[in-house]
């Protein structure tokens, strides 16, 4: 799984290293189109001591959401086994869910709409739609080809994902001396490889959602801080730091369940953590050639906007709250089952009203 914890960083740095080039040359060009304006809200020296708090804000947000599933497994009632860590995880899955729907994708809509852009062909076709369904269908080829191109790796080698689990490797070793002998022992061996698959697709499910939470926020970060607009940013800060931190949550508890060395948990937070900060630096310092309102920049975060829409509700309903709710845990407790849509519901709920300003 070394290759596999290697490519998966690089993957990451590629994909950051590209969206900064590709969005920092869209978003720098000049064709601006003329809309109306409420200039009294337009102040660039206080924007950017706006910028400069919400930057420190959101850095610290994020850094609290992601870490607090990897810091605070160790405290019994957040030990991802106990029902309190499922509930806290499907309200994070909430809030990623609210975010596909109730700021990426109705941005993106507005974006590629806009009256700046020509009539033919972006009024005359559902680019948005289109999008964000592709995005869905080849986040799920991606995670459908991914299990199996890594299961079929690790299988070839013989390597057992789940070698890195203490309860699966006690498991097995239980499997050996136990008196009651061969049957025991393959049960006990069926049993590692079950969860050695399922340590898999939490790997999977981990790499894929950090890719697509770093295509949006980026996309967040530049364009809060190419804008000089005080009245959107105040609204957006604490928007933002509520997203971060429990998006961050989310993603924290797939990486505690992904079992990563601590070395690959750091990296898979700081990438998150740094990202929509790294993000409102980029913008800071295109902010004199951005115009938000030219077609290049339009389109080309509207595409971006679209895509990770697609991404983040195929992951939060399936990858995440399908594969809990449908799972053994949930379906033994009807009890929980409730307590978890609740949680879900709260999380939507909370993020859906966070649109108002943001």
């Amino acid at each position: 799984m070394a290759t596999f914890n290697s490519s998966h960083l690089k993957l990451i740095s590629i994909i950051f290293i590209i969206l900064s080039i590709f969005t920092s040359k869209a978003i720098s060009q000049s064709d601006e189109c003329k809309t109306e304006t409420n200039n009294s809200c337009n102040d660039k020296k206080r924007a950017l001591t706006l910028k400069i708090i919400a930057t420190v804000s959101i850095l610290v947000t994020s850094m609290i959401g992601v870490g607090a599933p990897l810091f605070t497994h160790s405290i019994p009632a957040l030990n991802p086994e106990k029902d309190l860590f499922v509930i806290v995880k499907t309200f994070a899955a909430g809030i990623i869910l609210a975010t596909g729907f109730m700021h990426v994708l109705p941005d993106s809509f507005d974006m590629l709409s806009s009256s700046c852009l020509k009539e033919n062909p972006w009024h005359k076709f559902p680019f948005t739609g289109f999008l964000a369904m592709l995005s869905a269908i080849g986040t799920l080829m991606v995670d459908s080809m991914a299990t199996s191109i890594y299961s079929n790796r690790c299988n070839s080698v013989g390597v057992d994902p789940a070698a890195e689990s203490e309860v699966v490797h006690r498991d097995r070793e239980m499997g050996v001396v136990e008196s009651t002998g061969h049957f025991h022992g393959h049960f006990h061996e069926s049993k590692a490889a079950s969860g050695g698959q399922q340590l898999l697709r939490y790997r999977v499910i981990a790499m894929v959602l950090e890719l697509g939470i770093i295509v949006h926020s980026v996309v967040i970060g530049l364009s809060m801080g190419a804008s000089n607009n005080t009245c959107s940013i105040k609204g957006l800060v604490a928007a933002l730091c509520f997203h971060q931190m429990f998006e961050g949550m989310g993603l924290g508890g797939c990486i505690l369940q992904a079992e990563y060395k601590l070395l690959k948990k750091i990296a898979m937070a700081f990438f998150f953590s740094v990202t929509t900060p790294f993000g409102i630096a980029l913008g800071i310092g295109l902010s004199n050639t951005y115009k938000e309102n030219s077609p290049t920049a339009l389109i080309t975060v509207g595409l971006l906007n679209a895509s990770s829409a697609g991404l983040l509700i195929y992951m939060a309903l399936v990858d995440l709250l399908s594969a809990d709710f449908m799972g053994p845990k949930l379906q033994r407790s009807i009890k929980l089952q409730i307590k978890c849509y609740i949680a879900v519901l709260l999380g939507a709920g909370g993020m859906s009203v966070m649109a108002k300003w943001a």
